[in-house]
């Protein structure tokens, strides 16, 4: 593989802007692994090789005009087909949108054009970011789910097809993948990153995520999209000109972290309860374990009332005209989502502020919670996705949740660790990801992740 292809995106972007590399040179190499993969992986819903060039070709001339350069400058990244993109179809996965492009960019394409990265292509969702699978295969084992709904982001990232890749989260839409898939996926605090121009499932739970190859990576592209947008109303103002520079830096303290048995620890598979096990005795200094609260039980059936109750409303035109032409999963969430009454909505919307209210107090002495990120490694077969059931909670809550490549389970498939922070505390939060968990785990690891297991096995 590749020196290109080996080195972070910071390590990369850094190359770019000093030309050191050349952006059709960078965009060269990542074509030759979708020429060498893509036929197994099936990450890409749109790709044009084309195209991609003669933006690369432009990045070079900007940087040869001396011009100032944006922090993403000639970087290519891979975007979930449910954002919004006027040059390119957004088909969000579904034969009823077969081609269909919008009229103007999502909002985060407009940062990260802003920030000199070029869009590479659209990445396969599940149809409609829900639970109905897309054509991609995970590429550790192309007989297993990628996880979803951001499955070709996590595995195009996975594959050395992309440095970057932009998701979204409703449940487990990122962490889930990532674990699946071996990369670090972040899913920033609610309100960080806007919705604008992206596919709504539920106002109240959509999120934007992120995939990269180290957590510094997803620090460098996640301070690129946080931004206030006056066409999100849930976005909030906040300072993240610094979240790579204090990701580096890391706490001045030694972390501790709360470890929670949840009733959901029976779901996980054995060899992923060992390899979690393992980890959890090696950090016993630095972690303490409680019960789950009392409510943590009911923010399951609440979720679930308001995603699907918002599902309904958001896809009742495809519903009412196509229903016959959507997957299982949707319809019968759809369904479900139609029965719930106006009582039933309005309860499980507002324990959302009320379950963070008890809960953020946990953030007085703890730095973060460590979880599995998933029930276990990739399932078998490509009809079901993977259960959510570690994310839900932190979804719910709208607190940032990160996981991080530090095991393996069964068949040495890569098996993630969850680690999630209080609300807006993103700053710390990653630099605690970044030089605590990874620095304290990386002599204790069962089996190091190794990025180049798929070129290797090829």
């Amino acid at each position: 593989m590749s020196k290109i292809l080996s080195i972070s995106a910071v390590e990369l972007v850094e190359k770019l802007k000093s030309g050191e590399v050349s952006c059709v040179d960078v965009c060269k190499e990542y074509l030759k692994r979708v020429d060498k993969f893509e036929k197994d992986v099936k990450a890409w819903a749109f790709l044009d090789k084309k195209l991609l060039l003669e933006k690369a070709e432009e990045k070079d001339e900007y940087r040869k005009s001396g011009k100032p350069l944006g922090p993403l400058h000639g970087l290519p990244i891979g975007i979930k087909d449910i954002i919004g993109t006027e040059d390119m179809p957004t088909e969000c996965g579904t034969v009823l949108r077969k081609g269909m492009s919008e009229s103007a960019d999502a909002e985060v394409v407009n940062l990260l054009k802003i920030s000199g990265a070029i869009i590479m292509g659209k990445t396969v969702t599940t149809e409609f970011a829900y639970f109905d699978p897309g054509k991609t295969t995970n590429p550790h084992d192309k007989s297993r789910t990628p996880g979803g709904s951001s499955s070709g982001s996590a595995a195009a990232v996975a594959a050395h097809m992309t440095p970057l890749s932009v998701g979204t989260q409703t449940k487990g839409s990122v962490i889930r993948p990532a674990s699946y898939c071996g990369v670090v996926g972040y899913k920033p605090s609610f309100g960080l990153i806007s919705r604008n121009g992206i596919l709504r499932q539920s106002a109240k739970l959509d999120q934007v995520g992120v995939f990269g190859k180290k957590v510094e990576d997803v620090a460098l592209l996640s301070q690129c999209l946080i931004k206030k947008d006056l066409y999100d109303k849930d976005t909030v103002h906040y300072s993240a000109d610094k979240m790579l520079e204090e990701c580096r830096k890391g706490p001045h303290f030694d972390p501790k972290f709360i470890f929670y048995k949840t009733s959901n620890w029976k779901n996980i598979d054995k060899e992923s309860q060992k390899a979690f096990q393992f980890l959890m005795k090696k950090l016993k200094k630095y972690i303490e374990v409680f019960d789950e609260p009392s409510y943590f039980k009911d923010i399951h059936k609440h979720h679930q009332v308001v995603h699907e109750t918002d599902m309904a409303n958001s896809f009742q035109k495809y519903y009412k005209n196509s229903k016959n032409k959507l997957g299982k999963k949707l319809v019968e969430a759809i369904e479900r989502g139609l029965k719930y009454s106006a009582g039933q909505y309005t309860e499980a919307k507002d324990f959302m502020e009320q379950s963070y209210r008890s809960y953020s107090e946990v953030f007085e002495d703890y730095h973060g919670v460590i979880t599995p990120s998933s029930t276990g490694v990739a399932d078998k077969g490509l009809k079901f996705t993977g259960s959510p059931e570690f994310c839900t909670i932190w979804t719910y809550m709208g607190l940032p949740s990160i996981s991080l490549p530090l095991l393996t389970g069964e068949n040495n498939l890569p098996l993630g660790v969850q680690l999630v922070g209080n609300k807006l505390d993103d700053l710390r939060f990653l630099g605690v990801a970044n030089l605590s968990l990874i620095h304290i785990s990386e002599p204790t690891r069962p089996r190091l992740i190794s990025y180049a297991v798929f070129c290797l096995k090829k």
